[in-house]
């Protein structure tokens, strides 16, 4: 690829950044958990640095670093922590500039389309912002417009990105170890997922239908005909943070049964629909005028396969229980060992430590999340790849706890599990009993037993005609037998040196003239025949046995 202008600033830009930070700091390695107050200090200064240096490097680099926040098996704690406080809070876009978009992809005039439209953004994030309008009708709405130009510049950041992570795989230990591609090939997906307004116009339809028996939540519903990629147009849902709430508002409100409420909505998507909103940080989820929970931005989720699905029922139990022997089975069923192999039994006591010391440490110790990502990053330490979704979950259940204590103080998320798996694992087995996994199962036995007559001659014509047989390949027969041979050689050897021993003890009695060494020369001979041939069995014994 021909290297312009734009790129070599880019590989300017990141090569200042890796000479800056790409040091055994930013590896979790560097373990900054420290136990001293100096090395805490530093630790966090540099972290910090980082957040600022990322968002110097713009709305890209911005989002990398939001994403790096939630993988914790590969920077140290207290970079997921400065990283997961980058905030997208950037200059809003002029009006002129958002009214073109607005008009280019409606295809009509904004005074045409809306009754009124606020040209100050409520809200202004790197990717794009966010106006409240009304429809013509009365509707309150929120469009979310996307900034002009930012794809174009996403992708050629990307493209930068991608020579520098092929280079670092091929020629650095530190690519060959976390697999710098594969994982700005994941960062990737989820930037143009983000940049698809229909995608997400999707998501909060499914998080909608998925989430609708749940009275005390609120998605807001899209407006399609004012959507496309680049415009999104849902109903407007006033509110407030929910960390932000006054003391007044909090003594008001029920706060542990919403906390409840919102804490079984998200196992609900994890566990059981296996698709969830995976960015619920204060500003996503605010407290309406009427006392629910509104879901917003539904950019970032996640999505979970069957089989993930049912071992994290067995992880997130585990870890409520305080059974480090169950999350730690269950998280390497997850993982993917990589090549040089884990060593599964100090895999397993690191885990019965940590969900053993979590289990006993009061409300205001690890949450669920927070363990969550321990675990995560244990798997990495020792050699296990987790999927890029797993981390994610626990940067979301770490959010949920946060909010879920913001509501009520004496909120419980591992009480909260511990109440709702049962619940969830009855809705999950009765899922699996749905028109769809019941048509599957009839069609797999129609086929079986239609096969089965044909299978069944096969199988007794070749006991006719005593052609059947059985492979097995536990033992190798081969070797078996010449093993066997070998012993039956040694103990023939052996029963005969034994006769030799046996009858110069015999012939020893025997008066004659041929003496050797002042004995019967006969039974001297066979004696030692039978010396010469044991030294020799034990030799061969020794040398050649295994």
């Amino acid at each position: 690829m021909k290297i312009g202008p734009t790129h070599l600033k880019r590989y300017k830009d990141v090569a200042m950044l890796f000479l800056k930070h790409g040091n055994s700091e930013l590896a979790k390695q560097g373990d900054f958990a420290s136990s001293t107050d100096i090395e805490e200090t530093q630790g966090k200064a540099s972290a910090e640095d980082l957040a600022n240096d990322l968002e110097k490097l713009g709305p890209t680099f911005v989002k990398i670093g939001q994403l790096l926040s939630t993988r914790s098996d590969l920077i140290s704690p207290v970079y997921m922590d400065a990283l997961s406080r980058l905030q997208d809070d950037v200059e809003p876009v002029p009006y002129e500039a958002i009214e073109k978009v607005v008009q280019e992809q409606l295809g009509v005039r904004i005074s045409k389309a809306f009754e009124f439209f606020d040209k100050q953004p409520i809200g202004a994030a790197s990717l794009g912002q966010v106006h409240r309008a009304r429809l013509r009708g009365g509707r309150e709405v929120a469009v979310k417009i996307q900034r002009p130009a930012i794809r174009q510049e996403i992708i050629t950041d990307l493209e930068s990105l991608q020579e520098i992570a092929d280079f670092l795989d091929d020629n650095t230990d530190f690519g060959k170890r976390y697999e710098v591609g594969r994982i700005l090939a994941e960062f990737r997906t989820s930037l143009m997922r983000e940049l698809d307004y229909q995608k997400e116009a999707r998501h909060l339809k499914e998080l909608k239908e998925n989430l609708r028996e749940f009275k005390k939540l609120a998605i807001p519903e899209v407006i399609d005909d004012y959507s496309t990629s680049m415009v999104l147009t849902m109903d407007y849902l006033a509110g407030s943070k929910v960390t932000s709430l006054s003391g007044t508002v909090l003594a008001d409100l029920d706060g542990e049964v919403l906390a409840d409420e919102l804490f079984r909505a998200y196992l609900q998507q994890i566990l059981v629909d296996g698709f969830f909103h995976a960015d619920p940080h204060p500003g996503n989820l605010l407290l309406t005028p009427d006392h629910r929970i509104a879901i917003l931005d539904l950019g970032m989720i996640g999505r979970l396969n069957q089989r993930l699905r049912d071992q994290l029922v067995h992880l997130l139990a585990g870890i409520s229980h305080g059974d480090g022997i169950q999350t730690a089975e269950a998280a390497i069923r997850i993982g993917e060992p990589r090549a040089e192999g884990i060593d599964r039994a100090g895999f397993i006591n690191r885990i019965e430590d940590l969900v053993g010391e979590s289990h006993k440490s009061d409300l205001a110790g690890l949450q669920i999340g927070s363990i969550v990502l321990l675990v995560m990053s244990a798997c990495a330490d020792s050699g296990i790849r987790i999927p890029a979704e797993i981390n994610l979950l626990g940067k979301t259940l770490m959010n949920l706890d946060r909010v879920g204590i913001a509501l009520s103080p004496r909120f419980d998320p591992a009480s909260a599990i511990r109440r709702n798996l049962e619940t969830i694992s009855a809705s999950r087995v009765k899922d699996s009993f749905s028109i769809a996994s019941l048509m599957g199962a009839m069609t797999e036995t129609k086929d079986f037993l239609g096969a089965l007559p044909r299978r069944m001659n096969e199988i007794l014509e070749l006991v006719a005609t005593n052609k059947l047989r059985v492979k097995v390949d536990s033992i190798d027969e081969h070797k078996l037998m010449l093993g066997l041979q070998k012993v039956a050689n040694r103990i023939t050897i052996g029963l005969i040196l034994s006769s030799f021993v046996l009858a110069s003890s015999m012939l020893a009695r025997v008066g004659t003239s041929f003496r050797i060494w002042g004995y019967p020369g006969l039974a001297m001979i066979f004696f030692l025949i039978a010396v010469i041939g044991s030294f020799i069995l034990i030799a061969s014994i020794l040398i050649k046995d295994e």
